[in-house]
Formats: C-alpha cells, sequence, structure tokens
C-alpha cells in the first residue's frame, strides 16, 4: 500500500491586478479574457515566468459570455506562460477567486502540482444579454430546418415582442430580492446605524488613498488602458457627503440605511495570485510573502430567515475552532466590503453571546476585533468589487500586509450570493 504524502506549506508569492473601475468607464469595450489577459501578462512579467510551465492557472468570472466558458485556458495561451500550462475555470459568486487560490493551494499542499496561480475577473459593461427563450427556441429550429416548409414554419406565430432582451438577473432566484435588499433587512435585524456604515466607507476610502499614496499598491497594480489607479477611489469624501446621498434600496420606508456611498459599485478588474512550494520558490529565488494555512466554506438558508450574507459568521467560527485560534488571534482582517452593513453586521454578530451560542452553536461570544487591523489599506467601498476578482486582491493585501510586517496573521473573510461565505487564514 502507497503510503500518503505529507501537506506540504503553501506559499503566497505575490499578486497582481489592473486598477478597478466604475463600469462603462475605462474598460466599457474590454471583457473579462482582456482583463484576465493583461493581469496574468503582468504577473508573468513581475516573476519572471515566460515560457515556464505551471501545474494550473484557476480562473473565474460570474458575469461572463458562453464564449467564456474557458476562461482560465484562453488567458494562459496569452499570457507569456508555457502553452502546457493547464487552465480551469471556476465561480462562486463573490468568493470566486479566494476559491481558485484555495484550489491552487490544496493541489500544491497536496504535492500534485508545484506552483499554480489563482484568480478572476468580472465585468458589469460586457455583460451577456440574451434573447427570450421562445426567440431562441426559433432560431435553432431555423438552423435545423432543411426545406422552405420547415423554415416557414420556425416562423409561424412570430410576434416583434420575442425580441425583448434578457438582461443578467439582479436578484436572488429564490427570493427575488437583490443583495442590497437583502443587506438593508439585515442592517435592520441587527439595528446597524446609517451613520456606522457612512463612517465605515469614509475610512476604507481614506485607508485607501493613505496606502497608494505610501506606495503600497505600486507592486500590486499594473496599469491598464490609461488608468494606474482604482477610479473608484475618492481621497476628498467626507462623512458628510456620504450622509447627503439618499437610499438605494429601501426607497420608500424612509428607514433605509444602504447608500451607493456605503455600497460598492457596479465593477470591471481582474486580480491573480501566484502559490507555490517552498521548494519551487527557492529554486527560482523568489521570495515568500505569506503562507496560505487552512480555508473554510459555509452556507446558510437565507430563504427562510438567515441573512443572506452571514455566512461568513458561520466560516470564520468553523475555520478559527479547527486551528485553536481566537477571533483575536490576528494582526490583520480582510473582510470584504460588499456593504459597509455587512461587515459591521458580522462583527456584531460575533460579538452576541447569544448568536454564537445558539446559531453557530458555540460556547460564547467570539467577541470583538481591534478595529485598528480591520482593512487597514481599504477594501472594497473604496477600490471597488468586481466579483470574482475581490477575493484574489485580498489575498495579494494580505500577504504583502504580512510581508511588511515580517510576522503575523491575517484573516480574510468573503461573503457571496447564494447565503455563501468563504474564509481563509495567511501567516508568516
Amino acid at each position: 500500500m502507497k503510503k500518503s504524502r505529507p501537506v506540504r506549506p503553501v506559499a503566497v508569492i505575490g499578486g497582481m491586478r489592473v486598477p478597478f473601475c466604475r463600469n462603462n468607464t475605462a474598460y466599457a469595450d474590454v471583457g473579462n479574457l482582456g482583463m484576465s489577459i493583461r493581469t496574468l501578462g503582468a504577473l508573468v512579467e513581475r516573476f519572471g515566468l515566460q515560457g515556464e510551465t505551471l501545474g494550473e492557472v484557476a480562473l473565474g468570472a460570474v458575469l461572463k459570455h458562453s464564449s467564456d466558458w474557458n476562461l482560465g485556458r484562453e488567458a494562459t495561451l496569452s499570457s507569456g506562460l508555457s502553452p502546457s500550462t493547464p487552465g480551469i475555470t471556476m465561480q462562486r459568486a463573490c468568493g470566486t477567486s479566494l476559491d481558485t487560490c484555495i484550489a491552487i493551494g490544496n493541489k500544491i499542499a497536496l504535492g500534485q502540482i508545484e506552483a499554480g496561480i489563482g484568480g478572476g475577473s468580472d465585468t458589469t459593461s460586457d455583460v451577456p444579454i440574451a434573447v427570450s427563450k421562445q426567440f431562441r427556441r426559433r432560431l435553432l429550429d431555423l438552423n435545423m430546418a432543411k426545406t422552405g416548409g420547415q423554415r416557414l414554419a420556425a416562423l409561424k406565430g412570430f410576434s416583434p415582442r420575442e425580441l425583448a432582451p434578457e438582461f443578467p438577473g439582479v436578484g436572488e432566484p429564490r427570493t427575488g430580492k437583490s443583495m442590497g435588499q437583502h443587506c438593508e433587512m439585515m442592517a435592520k435585524e441587527w439595528q446597524i446605524s446609517r451613520e456606522a456604515q457612512d463612517q465605515l466607507a469614509y475610512e476604507s476610502h481614506s485607508k485607501a488613498a493613505a496606502a497608494y499614496e505610501r506606495g503600497f499598491f505600486a507592486d500590486l497594480v499594473t496599469s491598464f488602458r490609461g488608468v494606474s489607479r482604482d477610479n473608484i477611489l475618492r481621497s476628498d469624501t467626507t462623512v458628510e457627503k456620504l450622509a447627503a446621498l439618499k437610499p438605494a434600496f429601501d426607497k420608500t420606508s424612509g428607514q433605509g440605511t444602504l447608500t451607493a456611498g456605503n455600497s460598492t459599485p457596479l465593477t470591471d478588474g481582474a486580480s491573480a495570485v501566484l502559490l507555490g512550494s517552498d521548494e519551487w520558490a527557492a529554486q527560482r529565488k523568489l521570495d515568500v510573502q505569506a503562507y496560505l494555512v487552512d480555508s473554510q466554506v459555509a452556507a446558510v438558508d437565507f430563504v427562510h430567515g438567515e441573512g443572506l450574507l452571514m455566512a461568513p459568521a458561520w466560516a470564520v467560527a468553523q475555520l478559527l475552532k479547527r486551528n485553536g485560534l481566537t477571533l483575536q488571534d490576528f494582526d490583520y482582517y480582510e473582510i470584504h466590503e460588499a456593504f459597509a452593513a455587512q461587515v459591521l453586521c458580522t462583527l456584531k454578530a460575533w460579538e452576541s453571546e447569544d448568536f454564537c451560542r445558539n446559531k453557530i452553536g458555540i460556547d460564547g461570544a467570539l467577541g470583538e476585533i481591534d478595529r485598528s487591523k480591520l482593512n487597514v489599506v481599504g477594501s472594497s467601498l473604496a477600490v471597488g468589487h468586481p466579483f470574482a476578482a475581490t477575493g484574489a486582491r485580498v489575498v495579494a493585501t494580505g500577504a504583502k500586509l504580512l510581508a511588511e510586517k515580517g510576522k503575523g496573521r491575517v484573516l480574510i473573510s468573503v461573503c457571496t450570493a447564494g447565503g455563501m461565505g468563504v474564509a481563509a487564514i495567511l501567516e508568516r
């Protein structure tokens, strides 16, 4: 009987992304493939990987055309890597590129590959727009028709109304509510004030602007289409300006608190992270920034009462238990800011003994975090949120923070559509 291999450390060597841009601006005519190629190419150039054969490139996108089914492989073929590098395309809503990094990391840990890239892209400018099911059926019947009579039969009863386009859905299929509407419900349940949400958004912009000024993003963000920094970022925003915005999702009750300022905007962008074994990195004289230690995915029954974006509360609790850690055992907390309210609801849930005991099933509250360690270089509210690109952005950010500090631990938490959450731990 063959002996099992020991689990190996998974090194995070570094990441790269294009600047994230508000939809229908700089990348309006660039799709997922174009953004992915630019990002992978910059990563290959940064780490001298031209012509290298990696074990796998895993990419993903949430909003993609049917022609993007082979996104991971097609982007790889244009990246500068050897054509013998395999590619795979994955998807888990907003957790996609954290999941791709985890998938690559697991293969490295098990000794299946020595190195790989995880990442993702998304565009809300170049979205797939479909024809109606009825008109699609007519087109298919016309394509299969071999005689004039069959063609006439396929067109029988045609109505111009069939030409009405079908846009990508913005609501949860099982509830019909958008993510913002669900988060508004969470904010009311957890009594998250408008003021607290605006303050968090202001801090995110301020931290990101300061990080750009000190050069933190110099080797993480590559210019593209004449843009060198995220065009969503507002270094001049104030709490007062944010407070002047009207509610975006609950516009009629007078109690809406989510606005365009404390919610992430529709965003285009791509990101990628290089991971490898210690041996592989050493052979190429590449410095290791951090290690991907563990990860956890959780899901909640949002249809029957749980908050749509609350699953990270469970994922983090399960991850901490398995690793014998407390919530306070971290130097940095990288919590994806889909909405300011989502972050604040999660923090409040961890502080609630009742929630932790009766919902998560642990003995007592996880407790408070040191808010000065939360998203210290800004997060999604400031830089934007291309759905499938956020996870890899967060991994690259967390790894560099640890490289700068020289030691420590990062907790990563990403909420996703469908009532799921993905969490991970980085260490150095």
